[in-house]
């Protein structure tokens, strides 16, 4: 089996190339990666020395791939299987890609700076950062509940690299900014995601570890 993940179960960003790969039941070996212990954290250093996950190794190419939008579009050009992450269409390319971003940076990141947040001492805590973070999110939920007026998936009818990035972002953001009452659009859409087999799939894997996800403090 040429192709190996680095990840984690519990990682945001690791759920988006995983439903990737099971979207379209592309083999591949699992490997993960607790950044805690020394020898894992180096070896992962060497594969990618920014050290984040995932990253997704192809012995058969010699390739070694990281960040995760760049393995969906690497899958999708090399592995390609019953659903295109990237549409043939170019305006319908440009559509992805852009929602791809808008997920990742404007959820995603936001999200990730408030559960950050959660982690520091005390005297090293970021309330501001926290609230700019916090109208971020409220902010993209509306766009997306606007967007699902017309929408099956995030840019149209066909489930995409956006899909993708947008399961991820929506359920971790949900844990720390929940939808706002009245979102039907949006909060239906996140049901349909729930709904496909290759993110129940990465659900249920990661249900183990949700305990070690930081809890707001009083």
């Amino acid at each position: 089996m040429s192709l190996t993940l680095h990840y984690h179960p519990l990682a945001s960003f690791c759920w988006k190339a995983l439903i990737a790969l099971y979207e379209n039941d592309i083999p591949f070996v699992p490997n993960m990666v607790d950044l805690g212990n020394a020898a894992e954290r180096a070896a992962l250093l060497k594969l990618w020395p920014i050290g984040k996950f995932p990253v997704l190794r192809d012995d058969a190419r010699d390739r070694t791939v990281a960040e995760s939008s760049i393995i969906i579009e690497y899958l999708d050009r090399h592995y390609p299987g019953p659903t295109r992450f990237i549409p043939a269409s170019e305006e319908l390319a440009l559509q992805t890609r852009l929602r791809d971003r808008f997920y990742d940076l404007y959820v995603h990141l936001p999200m990730q700076k408030i559960i950050g947040d959660r982690l520091r001492t005390e005297d090293k805590k970021d309330p501001y950062g926290v609230e700019e973070a916090r109208a971020q999110i409220r902010t993209s939920y509306g766009i997306i509940e606007t967007q699902m007026a017309a929408y099956t998936w995030a840019t149209g009818d066909l489930f995409t690299l956006a899909d993708c990035a947008a399961l991820p972002a929506l359920f971790y953001g949900n844990m720390v900014e929940p939808f706002p009452n009245g979102h039907s659009r949006l909060i239906a859409y996140f049901e349909r995601l729930n709904a496909r087999p290759s993110v129940a799939r990465v659900m249920k894997q990661a249900e183990p570890y949700f305990a070690m996800v930081p809890k707001e403090t009083a």
